[in-house]
């Protein structure tokens, strides 16, 4: 399964205020990703949050097509809920306000994938 981190650039020093707007976080109201024509696009399997100094990383684990999951994503409450408590931790502002900029800024944030590998991945060995 394919994997998918983003960045947000953030003022540093408030640890403790985004580790509790990602701890209330509500998920997404369902991990199956459509497209735009109503059929599968994907699910999202995981999710995980880091933090460090001035980085935020989100790391998502998905099938299917990156784009759609940018827009599934896009218009789930809880990922609009969280965009929007985000702004005044940003040391750089992020365009979610809707589906277009959200979108945009999700492809801005990615982080080119170096390698990744999974026991999935590997046949077992007796």
């Amino acid at each position: 399964m394919p994997f998918v981190a983003l960045t947000y650039d953030i003022k540093p020093g408030f640890e403790a205020e985004l580790t509790e707007i990602f701890a209330n976080f509500r998920r997404v109201r369902s991990d199956q990703v459509r497209a735009e024509d109503g059929g599968q696009a994907g699910r999202i399997l995981s999710t995980a949050v880091f933090i460090r100094d001035d980085t935020l990383v989100r790391v998502i684990e998905y099938t299917g097509d990156v784009q759609a999951v940018a827009r599934h994503m896009a218009m789930q409450p809880g990922v609009r809920e969280v965009e929007a408590k985000l702004k005044p931790y940003l040391s750089r502002p992020r365009d979610t306000d809707t589906v277009e900029g959200f979108v945009a800024t999700f492809n801005r944030s990615l982080l080119r994938t170096v390698a990744q590998i999974s026991v999935r991945d590997v046949p077992a060995q007796a």
